[in-house]
């Protein structure tokens, strides 16, 4: 009633969002907290030019989401907080520790369908990537940002084929830029296995991708994740492109199939991995060239080893 009262007067809001604030370490106190989302946001959207209230506003929305997702509280966010928090991204887009706030509560309400369907039909992937071209050299900002990426181009319902596909170059850049780093990297792979399910990379982008997911799982054989998105995400290029098959076994730095037998011995007990290995390898063998490299390289031997250690599966 306070808050909404007072709607209008800047101090009585920060005032409010400081004394709930203050709540949000009572795990008892997650149900009425919930109730304020919509409160929060439209004290956000109402007072926008004020830094300090953004950043005090996204910061307990994220503590409340934080503690919900811990709990297994299933939260389903309207369009009117997802479109206050992109006023609060618009507004601000110079603003790098509010913009690192906003991406990483737009990556935990992206986590619903329901409210990645709302992010969606508010207008967030020219936001968000312009954010990410922005902000390229900010790792946070690019795991966040990416993660979103992956959750709106994963969804069933999706409409934004144009603006998914200028989505490409932008998750190639986050990825070149941080292949170093393996929770960017991941979620990069991610956001590229999604972008390429739905059909948006064109024969231009085949090569210069399968060269990128080769060198992530180059560089990041430890992580089972990274290496199982990075396999998904090259069956699909596969799939469409012969010239991803052969930029797959002759690529500069080495052949994709050595990376895959590294991988298999690795993860070799990580059942998920593995079948993200043998979808690649399936789609690896309609191409006669590719097979010829399979043979000379003694592929069988990996497969025979596979068909028995996973008898059931």
């Amino acid at each position: 009633e306070y808050m909404q009262a007072f709607w209008d007067v800047e101090e009585v809001q920060a005032k409010a969002i400081q004394l709930l604030a203050s709540f949000v370490t009572d795990e008892n106190a997650l149900p009425y907290l919930l109730t304020f989302i919509e409160l929060i946001s439209f004290a956000m959207k109402t007072h926008v030019d004020s830094v300090k209230l953004q950043v005090d506003g996204c910061s307990l929305l994220l503590e409340i989401l934080s503690q919900a997702l811990e709990q297994d509280v299933v939260m389903a966010l309207g369009e009117n907080v997802a479109s206050s928090l992109l006023e609060t991204v618009r507004k601000h887009a110079g603003n790098e520790e509010l913009i690192l706030l906003a991406c990483t509560l737009l990556m935990m309400m992206s986590a619903s369908e329901v409210t990645a369907e709302n992010l969606r039909k508010v207008g967030v992937i020219p936001d968000l990537l312009s954010i990410l071209t922005n902000f390229l050299h900010n790792e946070k900002i690019c795991l966040s940002g990416c993660g979103v990426l992956w959750s709106l181009a994963a969804s069933e319902n999706n409409v934004d084929q144009a603006l998914l596909r200028s989505a490409v170059p932008v998750t190639s850049a986050v990825l070149q830029e941080h292949l170093q780093n393996g929770a960017v990297t991941e979620s990069a792979c991610s956001a590229l296995w999604a972008l390429s399910l739905q059909g948006c990379l064109t024969e231009d982008d085949y090569e210069p991708t399968t060269a990128l997911l080769l060198d992530a799982l180059r560089m990041n054989p430890e992580r089972p994740v990274l290496t199982k998105n990075a396999c998904l995400a090259l069956a699909s290029l596969l799939r469409m492109s012969e010239i991803s098959a052969l930029r797959f076994i002759m690529d500069s730095k080495g052949s994709g199939i050595n990376l895959i037998k590294d991988a298999y011995h690795l993860h070799f007990d990580d059942l998920e991995v593995v079948e993200s290995i043998c979808m690649l390898i399936n789609e690896m063998v309609q191409y006669d060239e590719v097979v010829l490299d399979m043979l000379s390289q003694k592929m069988e031997e990996l497969l025979s080893v596979i068909k028995s250690s996973f008898p059931s599966s």
